[in-house]
């Protein structure tokens, strides 16, 4: 079985330094990332792209599409860094402003507290797993969101997935003590964080990306504990 390629990603939410990461990515030469400028406005995005293109990058394969991108954007990734994969969130929550048809092959769609729709779904490639998503969601919402995950994945294809950490947190109201919670988050405390995903060996795309707020220098650690776990199962 061919390996995974499991991909750092560069995060720009509110705890995640984009403009340090940039500077690691020189201090340890990183060639290859996952890129979700998930915050930024169209004039930081023009920022990070002179700053990446100063860097030692020379693929992004994943890039988490905002609905504001022009397709000069997607033109961009494409031809400069080889991108083989884009995902975006359901039309329900984050219609998009621009026609992405050019590449709807590559575009897949995640599933977030709202599960992609058949009818948007044959427009593109298939679904983006969110596997901390499909874990929180299950339980919040039940066997329905599962079922219908499940129900997806038989149909379409999973063209790419986002990593991130779960954590199991007690729930404090007396009544409901027992029940344990599962947290998603974009950071990172401890590499146990990691190990519900092997319930989803069965659906790990090709492309996996890591989607924490925390340094390379720790996401490269992760990268190694994901590769041991994933790669060498079975």
């Amino acid at each position: 079985m061919k390996d995974k390629k499991i991909l750092l990603g560069l995060t720009t939410t509110s705890r995640s330094n984009w403009r340090e990461k940039i500077k690691e990515i020189k201090f340890y030469n990183i060639q290859e990332i996952a890129l979700f400028p998930t915050v930024l406005s169209p004039e930081e995005r023009k920022k990070l792209y002179r700053l990446l293109e100063k860097s030692p990058i020379e693929r992004i394969s994943h890039v988490h599409l905002r609905n504001d991108m022009e397709l000069w954007e997607l033109d961009y990734f494409v031809e400069k860094y080889q991108t083989q994969v884009f995902n975006i969130h359901p039309e329900k929550s984050h219609p998009p402003f621009f026609d992405y048809s050019k590449y709807a092959s590559r575009i897949y769609i995640e599933n977030v507290k709202e599960i992609p729709t058949i009818e948007e779904l044959k427009k593109c490639g298939g679904l983006c797993l969110d596997l901390t998503h499909w874990e929180k969601f299950s339980q919040l919402k039940g066997k329905e969101y599962n079922e219908k995950i499940l129900k997806l994945i038989g149909r379409f294809q999973i063209g790419c997935c986002h990593i991130s950490a779960i954590r199991n947190i007690s729930c404090k109201i007396p009544f409901f003590k027992k029940l344990v919670l599962k947290n998603h988050t974009h950071f990172l405390k401890k590499l146990s964080d990691l190990d519900y995903i092997q319930k989803y060996f069965d659906y790990l795309p090709e492309i996996i990306s890591i989607e924490l707020e925390n340094s390379f220098r720790e996401q490269l650690k992760v990268k190694e504990y994901l590769e041991k776990i994933i790669n060498n199962q079975g």
